[in-house]
């Protein structure tokens, strides 16, 4: 088929090396899965090989090996949380075995699921919400307190409760592979007023547009737990200033 270019007019585009397409393609790879995700993939893909090692059966996905690794992990851990497992394992093996997500998606895969879910499941237990009084107890515990420690953990606690945060998202994390400045609250970002202040969160691994989120918090004056005066004492008695993290 000749296909000829139409009479619109395109901007000049230089040429790239097949090296800088495959270094450009690499990087966007990389990028398609957060760090925290693959490590889970991981230790899901680890669960699958140990069973196959433990029963003798070959690593290549069927039917059977599937549904068999279905029943085995639902004794051992909750059935809902094997669909889980099996996108690990899927996103690891399909690579090598293109017809993995076929098989995940098969009759007797998912039927098997399904009844180890009916089978199996216990009832969810939820932990009991934090409540005002909580955080009431905990500033009028802490918030006296002349460590810092104790300051940054009642500011964490209180904003993360009125900004709907995850801790990921206020703290910097320890495994060194999930460090990314990308994911973290900066300094720079954060404008205080009379009311409220507002820092700028610049990434969410639930964002493919590529934007961050701007996070608002309001003062409270009246109420027992004033968050705003809490995020303003932390950030006067920081011991990092001249760091680019907004906590530390």
């Amino acid at each position: 088929m000749n296909l000829w270019p139409t009479q619109s007019r395109q901007p000049m585009r230089e040429a790239w090396t097949l090296e800088c397409l495959q270094f450009e393609c690499s990087l966007a790879l990389g990028c398609a899965i957060e760090s925290t995700t693959a490590a889970a993939y991981d230790s899901h893909l680890n669960s699958y090989l140990n069973f196959c090692r433990l029963h003798h059966r070959d690593v290549e996905p069927t039917e059977d090996t599937l549904s068999f690794f279905v029943v085995w992990l639902s004794h051992h851990i909750e059935p809902h949380s094997v669909n889980l497992y099996l996108s690990g394992i899927v996103n690891h093996l399909e690579n090598h075995f293109p017809h993995v997500r076929q098989v995940r998606t098969s009759l007797l895969v998912t039927r098997t699921l399904k009844g180890c879910k009916r089978r199996l499941s216990q009832p969810v237990r939820r932990k009991q919400p934090l409540t005002l009084a909580d955080l009431a107890l905990v500033v009028d515990t802490l918030a006296s307190s002349n460590s810092y420690d104790d300051i940054l953990f009642v500011t964490l606690l209180v904003t993360g409760f009125k900004t709907l945060q995850h801790l990921a998202e206020l703290c910097w994390p320890n495994a060194k592979k999930h460090q990314s400045y990308r994911k973290v609250p900066l300094r720079h970002t954060l404008t205080f007023t009379s009311t409220s202040a507002s820092y700028t969160l610049p990434h969410h691994k639930s964002s493919t547009l590529g934007v961050g989120y701007e996070i608002l918090l309001l003062g409270e004056p009246n109420a027992r737990v004033d968050p705003l005066r809490l995020l303003e004492s932390s950030f006067r008695r920081s011991r990092f200033p001249g760091y680019c993290h907004l906590r530390l």
